[in-house]
């Protein structure tokens, strides 16, 4: 097995950014190093157009692993170092290649490139001069310039020689942060997380409200949040999680009688007071889990009705996408096993068999005119609200009210359950 030094990490949209590229990458950088705080041995360099990671010790699988969630990065090469010389570039490429069984016939091509201009061999004759040594030590290697199935590509720079073949996807989207914060509304239904991840993948740095309303709700659904949270802080360092108490205002809006728009009503509360969280800390936007059509809340009419209650622009990153689509991105990203975990959310309350699928706003809103205390009472939710600091391999952090004002942050099933 390859023993390898270093990772090469290259960008992907940021590239067509210009003048804004050098702030793009700088974020990504920073999101990298974030990521590479548990293995201290590691050193990042910065070249235009990529990162490198030199590992000195570290395991190379496992720190790709963990910066393949860096946004902005579209994919990885674990990278063996040479010295530049002819014979040690020779020993070294036919040391990362192996040895393969005669029998393989495995198509192959060397792509050499030669950065440093002072190198003796010119790139097609190192093409040869690597290439002929490694066929005669592989017989299982057959020479395919067009189709191969194993491409060596070899930089010969001044301080060393790069070797790599494998190429893993990453991320890719835009550096965590770099288009400004927004606020997710968390659930622990399917679609939301995926919302979150999709947003944080087009440069949006996101802090998570989730609602909770014991004590009909379980502290076991509170704990498959922060699971969740804990999931979508592997891509970005760490996220904050605003635990919102819901349990007054729902309480109250079943009392209007007007079971077929409650989810409606609870839908503008929500909005409100995540509108609220986001003007403490400093976010400009919403990003909610929508699937148009998907739920009751989620047909057109139910959407323009619920997002009146903010004036903040609202996200919907899912809005076009269908169920197997979200399924099988969240599948991807590491929710779905916890998002189908049977803890009850606040949603699943005071369900109707029968909610509304065209509200009206002038009804809706005479109805929330007509609640003396609701203004209070979303208020005091805010107030009361706990936020927790979640980090990828940290226990849990939990900070007072007076953090939520603060805005500090580093770096960077049933019934309508998936809606926030």
């Amino acid at each position: 097995m390859t023993s390898y030094d270093m990772l090469l990490l290259r960008f992907g949209e940021i590239t067509i950014k210009g003048k804004n590229r050098s702030r793009f990458e700088k974020a990504a950088l920073a999101h990298v190093k974030s990521l590479l705080k548990p293995y201290p041995a590691t050193k990042v360099i910065r070249e235009y157009g990529r990162i490198y990671v030199e590992l000195h010790g570290e395991p190379a699988r496992e720190v790709s692993e963990s910066l393949k969630h860096v946004f902005g990065i579209t994919s990885i090469s674990p990278v063996k170092v040479s010295p530049s010389r002819l014979e040690d570039i020779i020993s070294a490429a036919k040391e990362f290649v192996g040895s393969v069984p005669a029998d393989r016939h495995i198509p192959f091509k060397v792509n050499a490139r030669r950065v440093w201009k002072e190198f003796p061999y010119g790139s097609q004759e190192m093409n040869r001069l690597v290439g002929g040594p490694i066929l005669q030590a592989a017989p299982g290697l057959k020479v395919d310039v067009h189709h191969p199935e194993l491409e060596l590509r070899v930089e010969i720079r001044e301080q060393g020689t790069y070797l790599y073949s494998e190429v893993i996807p990453a991320a890719g989207g835009f550096p965590l942060g770099t288009n400004g914060k927004a606020m997710l509304l968390l659930s622990g239904g399917i679609d939301s997380p995926v919302a979150g991840w999709s947003a944080m993948r087009r440069g949006l740095e996101i802090e998570c409200v989730h609602f909770h309303s014991y004590p009909f709700t379980s502290k076991k659904a509170e704990e498959k949040v922060i699971e969740l949270a804990k999931v979508l802080s592997r891509y970005a360092g760490q996220v904050k999680l605003h635990l919102v108490p819901f349990t007054e205002i729902q309480t109250s809006l079943a009392g209007t009688g007007q079971d077929n728009l409650i989810i409606t009503l609870m839908r503008r509360s929500m909005l409100r007071i995540a509108s609220l969280l986001a003007e403490k800390n400093g976010a400009l936007a919403l990003v909610t889990g929508d699937s148009l059509g998907q739920v009751a809340s989620q047909t057109l009419p139910s959407m323009n009705v619920i997002g009146r209650a903010t004036e903040l622009p609202l996200l919907r990153p899912l809005v076009m996408s269908d169920k197997d689509e979200i399924i099988s991105l969240a599948k991807r990203i590491g929710t779905f096993d916890l998002s189908i975990l049977p803890y009850e959310d606040c949603c699943t309350l005071f369900v109707p068999k029968s909610p509304t699928t065209n509200p009206n706003l002038r009804i809706i809103e005479k109805i929330e005119a007509g609640l003396n205390g609701l203004a209070e009472q979303i208020e005091t939710a805010v107030r009361d609200t706990e936020t927790l600091i979640i980090k990828p391999h940290e226990e849990v952090v939990r900070s007072s009210p007076d953090d939520i004002s603060s805005g500090n942050m580093a770096g960077a099933g049933t019934i309508d359950n998936n809606w926030f």
